[in-house]
């Protein structure tokens, strides 16, 4: 009998008629059949199950049974699971993410969840954790786990309105959520499960760790590989949320997000991943790539979001494409490079921001403002992650770190802005002296050497490798003091071009056919 066919409706009506409070301690049937056949098919390795289970029964009981209260608590349902210690933390961790996306949970219930956490990864890290999980449930585990982060340094942020109680709870509890050991059990899962020396092997033929998306066939676990795999990621968004771009790539360097892999398998760690590895190097000028990858993760969304609607993600799919496509405008307008997009991605970019990219061409205070809009709306949550004084009096300081990395986009925004009137004079030159620009830009001639020195230090970037990497459609070099323009040229490229023409052809073979003569 699969996931989908248990009867989850027996005793769901008089459970919801019934009108009575929430009682923790109370397990309607339709719980007690989903904890016990979760259970099994865990003990007995059935991916399949687990996902369908976790994926669509969890969901439909969330929504038809606890859709403003949260579920049985874990000492309620143990009796019917052996009182099993993992499967205890695994329902645990399901339920304070349902508690997170459904109610808003109390300052200690956001302690415990991290409490829960903690004996989770020790049990990965430490303990003999013989099971298979879907690749689905293991990315939402790490994703969540960074959510909750934010989420409490946002919460820990807003002073004003603490109680007594709260600070005391604060105080007691400051290692709760803890950067440090955030920070550190990612690294640990990372370097425990050997991931990056498995995709090494992998790149040698030595492993096959992509090729089964990340499961293990021979009755091994997959639970510390992929929750190492994904722990790149998580780790990649924690240092976006913290400023820290540079090194958030490095942690991402063992994945080539260029191929298809395990982190492409769960949409959302997909998108999750292209999104915060576009914005960081959107952050450090980088503008190229994140043009190509924003491009491609767009493209990709554009073709399969119809299957994704019945999916609880759906949602935050939609949410991170349209923060993209702002990013993408950002990032073009900046480096006009409209050659890297895709003509589905760039008719859906003029209809969305067409307008406003024309207006965040010119150098005036109504394209700062548009930068301004664009950033607020698709940049990351950005966190303070240090404990604030509780000796002090106590303020808001939860925008504090959005308004630093704010105005160091806009500080480079403006010195852009200024380069804009060079690159219009060399997108009409091939050649031109340096005396003459300065006569038409009303400058001296050193003032123009300084404003080129810009021009070139603006449009190059150092690359994850090291090397100087080149953003610029239009490059120059100055030889005898003649300006030399060299227009950087993408090659044609006529597949898509006759791909098209295929298909409209087709189409219209497809009504002659209907087509019926007397």
């Amino acid at each position: 009998m699969s996931a989908g066919g248990y009867d989850y409706e027996e005793g769901l009506q008089s459970s919801i008629d019934g009108g009575i409070s929430y009682d923790p301690s109370f397990v309607p049937d339709p719980v007690k059949s989903f904890v016990v056949h979760l259970y099994r098919h865990i003990r007995e390795k059935n991916v399949y199950e687990i996902h369908q289970m976790y994926e669509t029964s969890f969901h439909t009981l969330s929504d038809r049974m606890f859709k403003d209260t949260p579920w049985p608590s874990v000492e309620a349902v143990a009796q019917y699971v052996d009182n099993d210690h993992v499967f205890c933390l695994l329902y645990r961790e399901m339920w304070y993410r349902h508690l997170y996306a459904r109610l808003s949970p109390t300052l200690k219930q956001k302690i415990d969840s991290w409490d829960n956490y903690c004996s989770l990864f020790q049990v990965v890290l430490h303990g003999v954790v013989n099971m298979q999980l879907p690749n689905q449930w293991l990315w939402d585990m790490v994703d969540e786990f960074v959510y909750q982060f934010q989420s409490f340094c946002q919460y820990r942020a807003k002073m004003k309105s603490k109680t007594e109680q709260d600070i005391a709870l604060l105080r007691q509890h400051d290692q709760a959520w803890n950067v440090y050991g955030v920070l550190n059990f990612l690294q640990a899962l990372m370097e425990k499960s050997s991931i990056i020396q498995i995709l090494q092997q992998e790149k040698e033929g030595l492993e096959q760790f992509t090729a089964t998306d990340g499961y293990d066939y021979s009755g091994g676990s997959n639970v510390l590989k992929v929750l190492g795999y994904f722990s790149m990621v998580g780790l990649l968004r924690v240092h976006c949320l913290l400023g820290d771009y540079q090194t958030g790539l490095k942690c991402l360097l063992p994945i080539d997000i260029s191929q298809q892999g395990v982190s492409t398998s769960v949409i959302g760690s997909h998108i999750a991943t292209v999104y915060h590895y576009g914005f960081a190097n959107l952050m450090l000028r980088r503008y190229v790539e994140a043009i190509r990858e924003f491009n491609k993760i767009l493209v990709y969304i554009y073709k399969t979001k119809q299957y994704h609607q019945k999916s609880p993600q759906y949602e935050q799919i939609l949410k991170k494409n349209e923060q993209m496509y702002a990013l993408l405008t950002i990032c073009l307008s900046l480096c006009p490079q409209v050659n890297l997009v895709d003509e589905n991605v760039n008719s859906q970019l003029r209809e969305k921001y067409g307008e406003k990219m024309l207006r965040m061409q010119r150098s005036d205070d109504e394209s700062f403002a548009l930068y301004d809009e664009l950033f607020s709306y698709a940049c990351p949550k950005f966190i303070t992650p240090s404990a604030p004084s509780y000796d002090e009096p106590l303020v808001n300081y939860n925008q504090d770190a959005y308004r630093l990395q704010l105005k160091l986009f806009l500080y480079e925004v403006k010195q852009q802005q200024q380069l804009s009137v060079v690159r219009t004079f060399l997108e009409v030159y091939s050649t031109i002296s340096l005396e003459k620009l300065a006569s038409y830009m009303e400058v001296d001639e050193s003032t123009l050497r300084t404003i080129l020195m810009t021009y070139k230090h603006k449009t190059h970037s150092v690359g994850a490798d090291g090397k100087t990497i080149s953003n610029a459609d239009i490059d120059f070099y100055i030889d005898d003091d003649v300006i030399h323009v060299v227009e950087a040229k993408a090659p044609k490229l006529y597949g898509d071009y006759f791909l098209r023409q295929i298909v409209k052809l087709e189409a219209v073979i497809g009504d002659m056919d209907r087509v019926k003569l007397e």
